[in-house]
């Protein structure tokens, strides 16, 4: 077995949800999941086939995005994972839904940072070991970091 690091490329402001599921039938659920979750969404999904044809399969209702989720997926290349690129919306706002998905065995990371997906390799596939999610602490909050925190939800409109 052999442990690779893959970078994932992606605009700055995009947000994606990185996932395993367990069935073709992930695309066109995940696809209804998430239009249901978030109307007028602007997204792109790719899943890696296990079995069968081995095919990349995507949907979604923004081709920009839509062909991110596909280079993503091809370069982590790990059977049954999936991979949701969102624009202009946050993945707090569909990522219960896409947890409730019947397909869906886990999220490994839903993220806006830059991601390194890291997979193991045997002569069967390849498979998600876990994944980097931007950079490490660089100290703990203090009284201002507290305040800046819950301004910054309050304005994002998430706490009143």
């Amino acid at each position: 077995m052999e442990l690779k690091l893959v970078e994932v490329a992606k605009p700055a402001e995009v947000n994606l949800i990185l996932g395993q599921s367990h069935f073709i039938k992930t695309v066109e659920d995940l696809y209804e999941t998430l239009v249901a979750a978030a109307p007028g969404i602007q997204f792109g999904l790719a899943f890696c086939e296990a079995s069968g044809a081995g095919l990349i399969r995507s949907e979604g209702t923004d081709e920009e995005m839509r062909g991110l989720a596909v280079e993503a997926a091809a370069a982590i290349g790990a059977g049954h994972s999936f991979v949701v690129f969102l624009k202009n919306v946050f993945p707090v706002n569909v990522l219960n839904a896409v947890k409730a998905c019947p397909e869906v065995c886990r999220i490994f990371c839903a993220t806006a940072n830059p991601l390194q997906v890291i997979v193991a390799e045997s002569p069967q596939g390849r498979g998600i070991v876990g994944v980097i999610d931007g950079a490490s602490p660089r100290g703990v909050e203090d009284a201002a970091g507290v305040a800046w925190r819950k301004d910054l939800l309050r304005k994002i409109g998430y706490k009143r």
